[in-house]
């Protein structure tokens, strides 16, 4: 068996990509960039900096943000609870 450290880097270049972030990456990026405009939002609001109708809509893209997440994260934990059962 002949191991060379060029072989070993192309192997390991080739896989990098399996390993890079992905769109999911995108998505917390985005659920963090809508929990922070409505921070910024219901601050200004609360220091009269915004209008109401304003922060009743970034509450409510929020709420959806959180209940995407909570959506995700369960149907996550289902599916490592479903392996968990799986006979060996």
């Amino acid at each position: 068996m002949d191991i060379r450290a060029t072989s070993a880097s192309l192997a390991y270049a080739a896989n990098k990509p399996a390993t890079a972030p992905s769109e999911a990456a995108g998505a917390v990026k985005d659920f963090v960039a809508t929990l922070q405009n409505s921070e910024t939002t219901a601050i200004a609001s609360m220091s009269g900096g915004a209008d109401p109708h304003a922060l009743v809509q970034a509450l409510a893209q929020t709420e959806l943000a959180v209940e995407t997440a909570v959506t995700i994260r369960d149907k996550v934990v289902e599916a490592y609870q479903e392996i968990l059962r799986m006979p060996v």
